[in-house]
């Protein structure tokens, strides 16, 4: 590739920074001002990288891409034309959980697949709609005052404006699909660990998200 056409390949990448980050913070909700005072870069700035009329740098886009939840080469390039697949890479979150996300940038749903390993219920509130589907073992889900114990093949879905947690039903990890809609991943603890803990039926043997 000869030097012309690497600054052209260059200037589109920077050209297309702009449309993203305005499009990641309008699927999430977001104003230019709650933004600017998540990542304490000025609205002006803000408004003039998102237009274009200003070069994104490091120091602009670090803050950015923490604040969206994405990886910093999200935000740079594009997904590779004509090759539709999604390279898993799995993260490896606390006390055992896996956490696969299944959708390469962030939209109006995101997906992914989980193995969520034992621990304390503790319920979340954020903005957005979840539906989770069991693929393996046993899920228990709390909403509100209402407790659930779901298999394999069901599926529950709900408005996560309401109280909420879901985990292994026992000692063993679960598996689910799980979807969820804009800002799903800014959960606010509610409530405390729950103390009614139903003691449910162990099963042989056959990640963590705040949901």
């Amino acid at each position: 590739m000869n030097t012309g056409s690497r600054d052209a390949e260059l200037e589109q990448i920077l050209d297309g920074i702009g449309p993203r980050l305005r499009r990641l913070r309008r699927d999430r909700g977001l104003t230019l001002e709650a933004l600017a005072a998540t990542t304490g870069i000025s609205v002006s700035t803000l408004s003039r990288v998102e237009s274009g009329h200003r070069r994104p740098t490091l120091d602009l886009l670090i803050p950015l891409a923490r604040a969206h939840h994405v990886a910093l080469d999200q935000l740079v390039a594009a997904p590779a034309s004509g090759d539709p697949r999604v390279h898993l890479r799995p993260l490896h979150k606390e006390r055992g959980s896996v956490l696969v996300p299944l959708t390469q940038y962030p939209g109006r749903v995101q997906v992914f697949k989980q193995v969520l390993a034992p621990r304390q219920p503790e319920l979340v509130t954020h903005e957005g709609y979840e539906w989770l589907y069991v693929l393996a073992g046993r899920l228990r889900l709390i909403l509100g005052a209402q407790d659930f114990t779901l298999r394999p093949g069901e599926v529950a879905e709900f408005d996560t404006s309401e109280p909420h947690w879901f985990g292994p039903a026992d000692t063993s990890a679960v598996e689910i699909l799980h979807l969820f809609g804009p800002r799903g991943d800014q959960a606010i603890v509610r409530a405390g660990p729950s103390t009614t803990d139903p003691a449910p039926p162990t099963v042989p043997n056959p990640p963590s998200t705040t949901s």
